[in-house]
């Protein structure tokens, strides 16, 4: 089975939302509350408990955060790893030749 691409997970958890039941990965439906919204529509202020507002709407944002796999954390801190090596070894590189050129060109040593 090939991989979903964005869009169809994205369709997908549209279409789960609009049912009103979520899927905990096993296949099971699971309810999720619906998030009180943390201003009122006519004033445009909180209700005063904006810490717990705060943290309904960050865990909210967090729900739909789509988490990298160990996989793909894994390719990523290599490749950041690798292109530092590449990069640093190019920066000692040209410290090196610079220095020889600085010292005898322009220093005439």
């Amino acid at each position: 089975m090939a991989r979903q691409t964005r869009a169809e997970r994205r369709a997908r958890r549209e279409a789960r939302e609009r049912s009103g039941a979520g899927s905990d990965g096993d296949g099971q439906a699971t309810a999720r509350p619906a998030l009180q919204p943390a201003a009122s529509p006519a004033t445009g202020r909180s209700d005063g408990n904006w810490a717990g507002n705060f943290i309904r709407e960050s865990i909210g944002e967090l729900r739909k955060v789509e988490w990298p796999t160990q996989n793909h954390l894994v390719q990523g801190t290599v490749v950041v790893i690798v292109a530092c090596v590449v990069m640093g070894t190019f920066l000692y590189l040209c410290d090196q030749v610079f220095n020889k050129l600085v010292s005898k060109v322009l220093l005439g040593q």
